[in-house]
């Protein structure tokens, strides 16, 4: 299994950090991927990567971190691709959710970074809460036939899920599958897993039975097996698309 989304790196696992992910790995994790979230995680990121061979760094800066300073924090991005390779770039996009203040400085942000990706040929990581419709335009508009990436989180509909599909992306499944408001037995029975990858967005948004708890790579096998409930699959069915799925999107084969 692959979860291609987790910010293991975070203060929430400081006390116990080593026994989850051996943990993670033990329950047949082989890679983890890491988005980075502004200019004061990166380092926190880089001692993960260097104490566990499973995990890899993307570089990137949020959306709920894009104040006023936002092009010091891109410079260092474009500073760290300059210097060091990285599995894709990320996380990125829009966030109508928690702040509007900076929204246009958060577009201006999302297409700088868009330009990374396609520069880099590397995987884009999007984060689209509150977004989606917004989110998916700008890549329609952007697709040069090269970029690719994923739109972390999904929450959408079919229609929207088609058409992130036709843009040459895929959707990235956590634990909102198993809340019961997210009505995922609607859209991923007709859809299928063919452009599908499996994430935590561990400490965040665990699954049941374990939400409200914090969230774990190993809570990926729960995530799977509520996907296989709504598509009719075996779990190891839906580890085994997602997991081609992944490495094919992050060049990791």
């Amino acid at each position: 299994m692959i979860d291609t989304h987790a910010h293991v790196y975070s203060e929430e696992f400081s006390h116990d950090r080593k026994q989850v992910l051996l943990s993670a790995k033990e329950r047949g994790i082989s890679h983890i991927f890491m988005p980075n979230v502004d200019s004061l995680t990166i380092d926190l990121m880089f001692e993960v990567e260097q104490d566990f061979d499973f995990c890899y760094a993307m570089m990137g800066l949020h959306p709920c971190h894009v104040k006023q300073d936002f092009r010091k924090e891109l410079d260092l991005v474009d500073k760290w691709f300059s210097q060091r390779n990285f599995i894709g770039v990320g996380e990125t996009g829009i966030d109508l959710y928690w702040d509007k203040t900076y929204v246009e400085e958060q577009k201006i942000a999302f297409e700088y970074q868009i330009d990374i990706a396609i520069n880099t040929q590397l995987p884009i990581v999007i984060h689209s809460r509150d977004s989606l419709d917004m989110t998916i335009e700008i890549i329609e508009k952007r697709q040069n036939g090269n970029l690719t990436g994923v739109f972390h989180c999904f929450n959408g509909s079919i229609e929207q899920a088609r058409r992130i599909e036709n843009a040459g992306f895929f959707i990235g499944l956590g634990g909102v599958v198993s809340y019961k408001s997210a009505k995922f037995d609607e859209v991923l029975g007709p859809l299928g897993l063919n452009f599908a990858v499996l994430e935590t967005d561990s400490p965040y948004l665990a699954p049941v039975p374990h939400r409200g708890k914090r969230n774990e790579p190993s809570f990926l096998l729960d995530i799977a097996s509520k996907i296989a409930s709504f598509t009719g699959l075996e779990r190891d069915q839906v580890i085994a698309i997602t997991t081609k799925n992944a490495l094919s999107l992050f060049n990791k084969v």
